[in-house]
């Protein structure tokens, strides 16, 4: 580093800067730094340094990333070494000498790149590679753009690796057990070589965007939904999928991630909306934008912004669907971003709406977002990015159509169904469930829910669209007592080998009597709306006397709908009411959730860290036969080196069997267990129990 010096070595001090960084957990062998922040390096040379002076002044330092780095683009920066630095570029600052070395603290601002970057040092004569480091973007930093105020959340949008996925209907909110394992073993590498490939495809060939959390987002979302060939997974729709793995079974990120890459980065096989979300959240983590998971239920997917979608029942009250498709799905899973938005209003910037599920557009990319999600809230439509996709999915109304055998439509009344409920996520710092649906919505029925809606079927009204908009009259059960009136309950989730219940009643308000006809029906369904069989029916013919109230208790047996459930777990119960004086169709739904049976972990008291220990798995069979061919896969890091593989054979009918396993937790702090049970009858049993390892 000057004539007659030069460098002994460099010392990266990896593992303090990765400690202060919040990186340690990605790596203790490689520099791992987040933006905006600095760290130090010490350079140690062969032999005294003498003339520190003259050697300060000729002596700079260098950084660069990407395969055609640019001065001009800022992607190759050179700058001094100094007695103060400037934290808001790139600079290094003197911070000790010795005779043999000087140890340097080195400034990354709070904008540049996220990347992998060689860092040099530079004389008029001769230039010496320090060494690399991986840049990352920081939510501890105030000027980053994903600078996130609360270290509580902080710890769960960046740092936590255990995640919760929410699933089953709005009125029975179902929990499975995510692995993200961010800071798994060469995940950032995948990370950004899902951005290298995914930036190919978009023929951008130099990495000045990725200092944009919002290009970064963009660019993910475009390589999880398999637009290109490269994609990271293929979405699975319907039918079989023997040539992959079902959604239902995958457990983590990066099993999904690191097959992609054993697969020459071919699309891994298969993906539903929760995978997406998954593992989406998990790249975001380890890039450094905070992200968390989110589900809605009872979604409309696909609309084109429009915010009124149909339903079409044959007269059995079997749903139909036109290419296998639905618009309206039992839920959905998509993604939170944290960042500033600063081409926005500042009230814009904060939690962003991402969702990397396929949408059918006429033009552009498939995925949606980051929207604001105040924006989604105040029905700003035209707001960037998709804010009317969003705005359509969460606000739509259904309109039922029953199509008779000729294929002439009669409408039916039915109470509105409304999209966007029970928008859940899991909780910082807990497991439990976070209802963040006014994040999204405006109370319903409030004057601020009417204003917003007002103002967004303006703007539609005034569009010029390609065909036209027709908004769905649909009288209201409170207002317009027509006649005969039909209402449907159920259980909202029943365990596995049950019976279904159903209660029925029939209202007759005129005073007059009258004949009417009851359909009731069963259809196993998948999460997507996409109807699987009609497994149920059942006809009734009664006469109403005039203000007769009439109930029915029914019961769906377990043998009907056993056999061709489908994975999504899900039952949806409609009942249709004819009589020959009214132009409607009375018509009733409900959607139930199947679970399977108890699978449950207990935990000795006190678990302590390097101490054996023991926990015990617990299977019960509710039904009259035997669970065949049963299989228990468990993991827990921290806890069990690897998963282990149980094989428990066959568990008798109405019966309980205990799995006791043996390990030794190598992590202090909480710690999560999952169990997942594979058997003949079932194929999605997981569950997950959390511990906290004391020290030693």
């Amino acid at each position: 580093m000057g004539q007659g010096l030069s460098i002994k070595k460099c010392d990266l001090k990896i593992k303090k800067n990765n400690n202060k960084h919040h990186t340690k957990e990605i790596s203790t062998e490689r520099l791992v730094v987040r933006r905006g922040q600095p760290f130090t390096i010490k350079v140690i040379f062969s032999s005294p340094v003498h003339n520190y002076t003259k050697q300060l002044k000729k002596t700079f330092l260098s950084v660069q990333t990407g395969s055609q780095y640019s001065e001009a683009e800022r992607t190759q920066v050179k700058f001094p070494i100094c007695t103060t630095g400037d934290q808001k570029q790139w600079s290094a600052t003197l911070e000790k000498r010795d005779p043999y070395s000087w140890t340097i603290s080195v400034n990354t601002p709070a904008n540049a790149p996220i990347g992998e970057y060689e860092l040099g040092s530079h004389t008029s004569k001769s230039y010496c590679v320090l060494g690399t480091f991986i840049l990352l973007f920081n939510p501890w930093c105030r000027d980053d753009e994903v600078f996130l105020p609360n270290e509580p959340q902080r710890q769960e949008y960046i740092l936590n690796q255990d995640g919760i996925i929410y699933w089953g209907t709005e009125n029975e909110i179902l929990a499975q057990p995510w692995d993200f394992g961010q800071f798994d073993v060469d995940i950032v590498d995948i990370c950004f070589r899902l951005l290298d490939i995914g930036e190919r495809h978009q023929r951008d060939k130099d990495h000045t965007q990725r200092k944009n959390p919002i290009y970064i987002c963009r660019t993910v979302a475009a390589m999880m939904n398999c637009d290109d060939a490269k994609g990271i997974l293929t979405e699975f729709g319907t039918g079989e999928c023997s040539d992959g793995t079902p959604p239902s079974k995958w457990l983590s990120s990066s099993s999904i991630l690191q097959q992609w890459v054993a697969l020459q980065y071919k699309p891994v096989h298969y993906g539903q909306c929760w995978v997406f979300a998954a593992v989406m959240c998990s790249v975001l983590r380890c890039l450094g934008i905070p992200t968390r998971v989110v589900t809605g239920f009872t979604w409309a997917h696909n609309t084109k912004c429009n915010p009124n979608v149909e339903e079409y029942y044959d007269e059995d009250g079997a749903l139909l669907t036109s290419d296998r498709s639905a618009h309206l799905w039992t839920f959905h899973v998509w993604n939170e971003c944290w960042m500033a938005r600063s081409n926005s209003p500042p009230e814009y910037s904060g939690w962003q709406a991402l969702d990397a599920t396929c949408q059918k557009k006429s033009k552009g990319l498939s995925f949606c977002g980051p929207a604001p999600v105040q924006a989604i809230k105040e029905g700003d439509t035209e707001e960037d990015y998709d804010v009317c996709y969003f705005f359509a999915a969460m606000n739509a109304k259904c309109k039922v159509w029953i199509q008779k055998e000729d294929g002439v439509l009669k409408p039916t009344f039915v109470c509105t169904k409304y999209t966007g409920n029970n928008i859940s996520t899991k909780s910082v710092g807990s497991e439990r469930c976070e209802d963040i649906t006014h994040n999204y919505k405006y109370p319903e029925d409030s004057p601020q829910e009417k204003e917003v809606l007002d103002k967004v079927y303006s703007k539609m009204t005034h569009q010029t669209t390609s065909r036209s908009i027709e908004f769905i009259p649909i009288p209201t059960t409170l207002e317009e007592r027509v006649n005969p009136l039909v209402q449907l309950q159920s259980k909202s989730s029943l365990i596995l080998g049950q019976d279904v219940p159903l209660s029925i009643e029939v209202f007759n308000y005129s005073g007059t009597e009258k004949a009417a006809e009851l359909v009731l029906a069963a259809q196993s369904l998948h999460y997507n709306g996409v109807p699987i069989m009609q497994l149920w029916k059942e006809k009734f013919n009664f006469i109403l006397k005039g203000s007769e109230v009439k109930t029915l208790q029914v019961f769906v047996p377990y043998s009907s709908y056993s056999k061709e459930l489908g994975e999504s777990r899900l039952l949806r119960l409609t009942a249709m009411l004819r009589d020959e004086d009214s132009f409607y169709v009375y018509f009733a739904q409900e959607e139930i959730s199947i679970c399977d049976p108890p699978l449950t972990i207990e935990f000795p008291e006190n678990v302590v860290l390097y101490q054996p220990s023991t926990v015990k798995i617990s299977l019960q069979n509710p039904l009259t036969e035997p669970l065949e061919n049963c299989v228990i896969v468990v993991g827990g890091r921290g806890l069990i080196y690897r998963q282990r593989k149980y094989r428990l054979g066959s568990v008798q009918p109405k019966s309980t069997q205990d799995l006791h396993i043996s390990f030794t937790p190598i992590e202090a702090g909480r710690r999560r267990l999952t169990a997942h049970l594979t058997c003949l009858q079932i194929q999605n049993l997981k569950s997950y129990k959390s511990i906290n390892v004391a020290d030693a």
